[in-house]
């Protein structure tokens, strides 16, 4: 195998971030695999999904997420997979990008994105901060298979996962489960952050476990500003799609440009809302250093009284009521009378005088005369507020920094995918078995789902022996035989059921389980990082380790022809 193929095919089985960023058709490789797994196909009989034939596509995307909500967990612990290094990695794909690109491009070789990031301290954000500088963390993807194992490890009531593999099972559950089109699902990675764009019902957004409607994306809250962090702020790198992969640092693009019109198009329209009185108090929720600037008025007993907009933002926290004009004379019934003043709060704008304001004049962000009056509207003794003019129209409007369509050259996929909804597993895996030689997604999709009785075994072993730093750290302080005989007491099962499926050494050691192949590759790789040289000899039902002149035989169900293995 060519160098290139090697390194491409082994990332398909460890699926770090950091691959991703550098093979892009991983991202829908991992997707693909999860869609031929049984776990996702399993779901469709739990009752939780009972009667969602009958449901409309957004009913069913709801059903979904409420499922993944109670089932997975979000993870981004830097002990789970592990640590490499800055130069280990700029080493080990030097010939397949440049370095100063890189640093421009990715979070943990110097790119900082906005002046948001150097406020939060990108290190210390992620817990990086205790570690050299040149330390960086692994962050490899997990499968659904290796999410739902998480419910085996320590402090974890369930699966788990991180923003990736998050995305890549939304997605492979939308199309299972769902039935929603794959041609509909854009996957979208930032530096980052990773989710998808639902191009139905007005758009959705998958982050992390959530949903995110376009209604959502304009209301203000907590959750919403954060589901907001990532197009606020960075740039898309990738987009990967049914029909191929474009990214911001390669030339060749091998998404259909007629998708990625579509997708541009459906996620610029979600970004994107009309300056109402609605959106202003949305707008006014997130921005809590603007609401010291303003004052509502009523009317009770007859007089006119003022409340300061920051104390009935308050309220609105225990109640069902908001501070929107639709609901806001019941929010102000909720009010406490002494909250209330008879007299205008100097140097604050009446909120009311605003709203009347944007409902008698449509304001258009595209026409500088409009922004100007919008402006002269912010104007009292308090901050600067034509800046807060300035971050409504932000607010209401996200240009989102995708890949430039016309600095590509695109170069589609011989044969597309064509994956229906209402196809079975069966004729799925066939499907993505024929395209094998003619699309390089539904290729890399089988070394991600690691069937070794369908892939060449160079790739998942390279990758077992350069990119499993858990278990060789785990353990440093046992010696070999009682690393053997701890690692024998496991359960003999893999997290993957089916015969052909291995799990990496990492993933055997964080989830203490695994099938006698499994077993025997972990104990090698540990040997050989102690200088000892090791042979696995595997046939149907077992794998024999040869550790010296010792041997130690493991049964296996994997159902693996017979080879041998030389670590």
């Amino acid at each position: 195998m060519q160098p290139r193929e090697l390194e491409l095919k082994s990332s398909a089985v460890t699926l770090s971030d950091m691959e991703m960023f550098i093979f892009p058709e991983l991202i829908y490789a991992l997707t693909l695999a999860n869609i031929m797994s049984p776990v996702i196909w399993q779901w469709k009989d739990d009752p939780w999904f009972s009667g969602l034939e009958k449901m409309t596509p957004y009913r069913r995307i709801l059903r979904l997420k409420q499922f993944i909500m109670d089932h997975f967990a979000f993870n981004l612990d830097l002990d789970t997979w592990g640590l490499t290094t800055k130069q280990a990695e700029i080493d080990r794909f030097n010939s397949f990008i440049d370095i100063e690109t890189l640093r421009q491009s990715n979070a943990l070789f110097g790119y900082e994105g906005d002046r948001y990031y150097f406020d939060i301290d990108i290190r210390s954000h992620f817990g990086l901060d205790k570690y050299d500088s040149d330390i960086i963390p692994y962050w490899k993807t997990e499968t659904v298979e290796a999410m739902q194992a998480f419910q085996y490890r320590p402090d974890y009531a369930a699966g788990a996962g991180e923003c990736v593999s998050l995305a890549a099972l939304y997605a492979a559950a939308l199309y299972v489960v769902a039935e929603i089109p794959l041609e509909s699902i854009y996957m979208m990675a930032t530096p980052l952050h990773s989710q998808n764009f639902v191009d139905i019902e007005g758009g959705i957004l998958t982050n992390n476990r959530r949903l995110v409607t376009q209604t959502m994306w304009f209301n203000g809250t907590a959750l919403s500003a954060q589901a907001r962090r990532a197009l606020e702020n960075e740039r898309v790198t990738i987009v990967a799609h049914a029909t191929g992969c474009i990214q911001t640092i390669y030339d060749e693009a091998s998404i259909d440009p007629a998708a990625y019109g579509r997708f541009e198009e459906g996620l610029r329209r979600y970004l994107q809302t009309p300056i109402t009185t609605d959106i202003l108090a949305n707008f006014l929720r997130q921005s809590s250093k603007s609401q010291c600037c303003f004052q509502v008025r009523c009317r009770c007993g007859g007089h006119e009284l003022f409340v300061p907009l920051e104390r009935l933002f308050a309220y609105e926290h225990g109640s069902p009521h908001k501070v929107n004009p639709a609901q806001r004379e019941k929010l102000l019934a909720e009010v406490e009378t002494q909250e209330f003043t008879q007299s205008p709060l100097a140097n604050r704008i009446i909120l009311n005088d605003l709203e009347d304001f944007l409902a008698e004049n449509h304001i258009n962000p595209e026409n500088p005369a409009d922004l100007a009056r919008l402006e002269e509207q912010f104007t009292c003794g308090c901050i600067n507020l034509r800046e807060q003019a300035q971050a409504l129209i932000n607010f209401s409007r996200i240009e989102p920094r995708t890949p430039e369509a016309a600095s590509k050259t695109f170069k589609p996929y011989a044969r597309q995918l064509d994956l229906k909804p209402g196809m079975n597993r069966a004729e799925v895996i066939a499907r993505l078995e024929d395209l094998r030689e003619s699309n390089p997604m539904a290729e890399l999709a089988f070394y991600a789902y690691r069937d070794l009785n369908r892939t060449d075994t160079e790739p998942f072993i390279k990758a077992a022996l350069e990119r499993n730093p858990v278990s060789l750290a785990g353990f440093t302080e046992q010696g070999l035989d009682e690393i053997i005989e701890k690692v024998t007491g496991w359960p003999n099962e893999s997290i993957y059921d089916e015969p052909g499926r291995l799990a990496q050494p990492d993933e055997v050691f964080n989830f203490g389980r695994g099938d006698g192949v499994e077993k025997a590759v972990l104990i090698a790789n540990v040997a050989r990082s102690r200088g000892l040289d090791a042979r696995i000899e595997i046939d149907p039902a077992q794998a024999k380790l040869i550790l010296d002149q010792n041997e130690h035989s493991f049964a296996s169900s994997k159902a693996l022809k017979a080879q041998t293995w030389t670590v």
